[in-house]
């Protein structure tokens, strides 16, 4: 697995234990998440530096993130999502807001894949509708 995908998985792991475990910080969310994780061995200090940007700048612009989620999600208050959709979703968005350097088509489908593997069936449709709207609206190419 590559770098970039190890470190969003373990990004979306560190942003749901913020949300569970109130007084969490991300650098404590984050060393759970390795920790978790130790089997694999040493961690790619590429990945470790990517899923630090990450759970970093979501945490930064959560509110202006959960703002666009709730705008371009018909039908669905950010407090009803399950919290995997919910931030897959943030991590999705921060990339296609903040990280120019991140392909749409890339942001959208690594966030796809997270709804596949942590999240319900019903998962990776709704998170590849709603990441495909908010791309639109920030005229993302």
């Amino acid at each position: 697995m590559g770098a970039r995908r190890t470190g969003r998985e373990r990004a979306l792991q560190a942003l749901y234990q913020l949300e569970m475990t109130a007084g969490t910080t991300p650098y404590e969310a984050l060393t759970s998440a390795w920790a978790a994780s130790a089997e694999e061995g040493k961690p790619d200090p590429d990945a470790v530096k990517f899923a630090q940007e990450l759970v970093e700048g979501v945490h930064a612009h959560q509110a202006e993130i959960d703002q666009l989620i709730e705008k371009h999600s018909h039908n669905w208050r950010l407090d009803r999502m399950s919290r995997i959709d919910r931030n897959v979703l943030r991590l999705g968005v921060f990339e296609l807001k903040y990280r120019p350097d991140i392909p749409k088509k890339v942001s959208i489908n690594e966030a796809v894949e997270l709804g596949k593997n942590f999240g319900t069936e019903e998962s990776s449709a709704f998170v590849n509708g709603l990441l495909d709207r908010v791309a639109g609206a920030l005229g993302k190419p």
